[in-house]
């Protein structure tokens, strides 16, 4: 019997990395702050998080300004839509499996 949880991505452990994920996944760019209050999280928080999903190529991340304010939005990548369809299936595949 193959193991349930070998196709499940560590990086998506994390409810905040795995929140963003499904935000991202549904939206074409989000900015840092729409991205705080979907999540309710700190800004040191969600900031980490970022980074972690950046560093993995899961998300780019797009600096810009409106009028004088910066805006940052994040996207996610090619490679971090097909890892975290891989990674929702796996979880599928496991709650059947549990069933």
């Amino acid at each position: 019997m193959k193991n349930p949880i070998e196709n499940l991505n560590k990086i998506f452990d994390s409810r905040i990395r795995l929140g963003v994920m499904s935000i991202l996944v549904v939206n074409e760019e989000v900015n840092f702050n729409d991205l705080k209050k979907m999540m309710d999280v700190t800004d040191g928080n969600l900031a980490s998080h970022l980074v972690n999903l950046e560093e993995n190529g899961f998300i780019k991340v797009h600096k810009g300004f409106i009028g004088r304010k910066t805006n940052t939005t994040y996207s996610i990548t090619k490679a971090g839509e097909k890892a975290f369809k891989e990674h929702i299936e796996a979880l599928e595949n496991m709650i059947k499996g549990i069933k």
